[in-house]
């Protein structure tokens, strides 16, 4: 190696032991399927508290047959693997490992181990409810983990393409009994960066069905998600076919609308504007705040009001209002 070793860098480490791309990538299936763990590299990448190599124990005790061991093993997971809303390397290494724990383990804990994938395989976005940050996944490609000098967007293109190959496991549970994990598989399903017909498919198919009103919205932000990464352009029309149509669920078309201002850039409609400011919206913030990409911008129960508020102050991106609401009323203590 040369005398610098950051010479030519990340290039230079394109395809190397150091790129977790490469690594995830060369997990043979039966390694994954049997849970072999001593098969996969995870002494070349850091967690954010210590060795990678501390992740396999962790996941063979989530998915054993102790359940209160497994839920210290998850917040424990959860802790050395996203930071401050951060990832790092070695979670894209644990991706594979968690779907097929999450498919097959303890029921209680599927929502929460699933969430932990999905936040895994995208960037830092706590407190961004902008059009253009709501559905955004992919980092900015110099931003890096102070640990391994690992590019933060390798991680997430390994943790999405993880996710893609692994589709078979996520799919079902599209139809599963449990609201939170069906929500929560839309949001890991809005970030597969392969088969996005068929992914986007089974998500409208899906919403066909759906009665849950945070499950609902979960589902028609992954299909503009997806739309979005994918540039499918009949994707505002659906979108604004949901909002503007009052017969449909006062959530559904809250969720469209805020689907629509993220895939344009045209300004809101006075017809628009008048829906998500409505004091009637105001009452669809408790209700909606489960919502994976809502929750993330405002943990304390304002994510659909932060969000509303951002999207409909032009030229101002990034900001939230000062003062009240546009929606109207007092502010939320």
């Amino acid at each position: 190696m040369d005398d610098d070793r950051w010479a030519g860098w990340p290039e230079r480490w394109v395809g190397t032991d150091c790129d977790v791309r490469t690594a995830v990538g060369a997990i043979p299936q039966e390694v994954k399927d049997g849970f072999r763990y001593d098969e996969v590299p995870w002494q070349r990448f850091r967690h954010f508290y210590g060795s990678g190599e501390e992740i396999p124990g962790l996941l063979t005790t989530l998915g054993s047959g102790d359940a209160e061991a497994a839920d210290r093993a998850l917040r424990q997971l959860w802790v050395n693997l996203h930071h401050q809303g951060g990832t790092i390397a070695v979670g894209a290494l644990a991706v594979p490992f968690l779907l097929r724990i999450a498919a097959t383990g303890h029921p209680g804990l599927r929502a929460r181990t699933l969430r932990l994938v999905a936040e895994i395989g995208r960037c830092q976005h706590m407190g961004d409810g902008s059009r253009e940050g709501l559905l955004q996944v992919a980092e900015e490609p110099l931003m890096v983990e102070g640990s391994t000098m690992c590019p933060v967007d390798w991680t997430i293109q390994a943790s999405r393409q993880a996710v893609t190959n692994d589709l078979h496991l996520l799919l079902p549970l599209l139809s599963g009994p449990d609201p939170e994990v069906r929500s929560v598989t839309a949001y890991i399903l809005g970030a597969a960066t392969g088969e996005p017909s068929h992914v986007s498919s089974a998500l409208q198919f899906r919403l066909v069905k759906e009665d849950d009103a945070v499950v609902r919205v979960s589902l028609i932000l992954a299909i503009a998600q997806l739309a979005r990464e994918h540039q499918d352009e009949h994707a505002p029309v659906w979108a604004r076919d949901l909002w503007s149509d009052p017969g449909r669920p006062t959530e559904v078309r809250i969720g469209a609308g805020l689907a629509w201002l993220c895939l344009v850039t045209d300004p809101a409609p006075d017809e628009l504007r008048a829906l998500l400011t409505a004091p009637g919206t105001r009452q669809y913030g408790d209700l909606l705040q489960p919502v994976p990409w809502l929750d993330w911008v405002d943990h304390t129960g304002g994510g659909l009001r932060s969000c509303i508020d951002e999207m409909l102050t032009p030229n101002i991106p990034g900001t939230v209002l000062d003062g009240p609401p546009l929606w109207g009323g007092e502010p939320s203590s």
